[in-house]
């Protein structure tokens, strides 16, 4: 029988990004200028080439999804303040390799004021540019950087004969990824599908699994899902990490056999139109918990579900991470794992042993978006409503001598995705099991 198949959402519309450009463009002064180049197609060996991804703030800003491109924005410009340079159309490529927009397609499918192909762009970029005084672009870009210095040396030329010189550039990210942190009622649409996805798939893959199987045919389970239902992919490499390798934050190896009596530990999530999913469940490979798996668990459980509910407007994300810390410390204390008073635990972060990373990251266009976590070294920012955070608390706990040999090589993480709402949070992931009956009955039930 073949999964059903989720109802797929309607695309962000081309109003949309005209809004985000206008939106941008209004923090922009008056005589500066902005260019966001695309991703550029990336070789994987010889003359094969990756799967193509675009580049999240290029995309963010038009909805273009061609390599080679560029977004220039122009305060002011009468003959409109948005350009694009594009592919050229070109018969014997489009035979190869599909369908270009092109320049007409760029200007009535995304609402591009004003596109022109890539071979008139070494012709018409410097005049564009030329008369700004400040250009804004990514500064971790070597394109991005390479047009600056053209227009540089292209604006010192015309200060000589009288015209305004560029006076110098400016990172272009803080402003687009300042925008970026708060999600659309579309993009959270598009949010909650990819997590549906990803839900579907975990699920799956906890149907499936036994002993004997590897971790590669979990991986094929989910992947599979993930595209039978839409999406492009994986948002990431996806982790399927049996036994000790739970431990390894970023297991991708996937190659070991799933034992019984232990724990694999799944990370993985679908991207949709882009947008991520970010799933993590621990399970045991036989369907049942023993005593201490189910133990740790619990402990990982409660921290979590408290985090999440924790997320609303007028939090930080540093706060929930310490509630966290607490919570799991206490735990680690309770099951002798560590020795102590739980705060002189945290104090001196002997914690850290089995516990390495932070609570949480933002989500959307990227798996781990964009977006500072402070405004300040001293201010922490506080959570609104839009914001989409992932809650991922875990345990991993090495095989020492000195550990109880019940807990040695145990890892486990619990990971939801969940929007900020105007009161409280909505859990996008919450169709996967977590409850350790509920994991057990749907293991049973294969």
């Amino acid at each position: 029988m073949l999964p059903e198949l989720l109802p797929r959402p309607a695309a962000i519309t081309p109003a949309e990004y005209r809004q985000r450009r206008a939106t941008l463009i209004a923090q922009l002064p008056a005589n500066a200028a902005l260019v966001v180049p695309s991703a550029a197609l990336v070789t994987r060996s010889h003359d094969s080439e990756y799967s193509f991804r675009q580049q999240s703030d290029f995309y963010y800003l038009t909805g273009i999804q061609e390599p080679d491109a560029l977004l220039v924005l122009l305060p002011g410009r009468e003959a409109g303040q948005s350009v694009v340079f594009c592919q050229d159309r070109d018969a014997t490529m489009e035979a190869w390799t599909g369908r270009r927009l092109g320049a007409q397609g760029v200007e009535t499918q995304h609402g591009i004021d004003q596109a022109f192909e890539n071979a008139q762009r070494e012709e018409l970029l410097p005049g564009l540019l030329a008369g700004r005084e400040l250009l804004y672009l990514p500064l971790d870009n070597p394109e991005a950087l390479s047009i600056a210095e053209e227009a540089l040396a292209y604006a010192q030329a015309g200060q000589r004969r009288g015209k305004p010189a560029l006076k110098g550039w400016l990172d272009s990210r803080p402003l687009i990824h300042e925008m970026r942190l708060i999600k659309s009622p579309a993009e959270i649409t598009l949010l909650r599908h990819a997590a549906a996805i990803s839900a579907r798939a975990h699920t799956r893959a906890m149907r499936v699994c036994r002993p004997g199987l590897s971790e590669y045919q979990l991986q094929a389970e989910l992947e599979h899902e993930f595209v039978w239902q839409g999406a492009s992919g994986p948002a990431y490499s996806t982790i399927v990490g049996g036994g000790v390798n739970a431990c390894v934050l970023h297991y991708i190896e996937n190659s070991d056999t799933l034992q019984a009596d232990t724990l694999v530990l799944i990370d993985a999530g679908a991207e949709f139109d882009l947008y991520a999913g970010d799933i993590t469940r621990t399970f045991p490979v036989n369907g049942r918990f023993n005593d201490a798996q189910r133990a740790l668990y619990q402990v990982v459980l409660d921290a979590q579900e408290r985090a999440v509910h924790a997320v609303k407007p007028g939090a930080t994300l540093a706060d929930i991470h310490q509630g966290v810390v607490r919570d799991l410390t206490a735990g680690l204390v309770d099951l002798g794992l560590l020795e102590g008073d739980v705060q002189a635990c945290m104090d001196d972060e002997s914690y850290r042993r089995f516990y390495l990373h932070s609570t949480s990251h933002w989500l959307g266009l990227d798996v781990h978006d964009v977006g500072t976590y402070r405004l300040d070294e001293e201010t922490p920012r506080l959570l609104i409503a839009g914001m989409v955070v992932t809650i991922e608390p875990g345990l991993y706990v090495p095989c020492d001598d000195d550990i109880p040999a019940a807990y040695r090589g145990i890892g486990i993480r619990i990971e939801d995705d969940v929007v900020v709402t105007r009161d409280g949070q909505e859990v996008l992931t919450s169709a996967v099991p977590k409850q350790i009956a509920d994991i057990e009955q749907l293991m049973a039930n294969k």
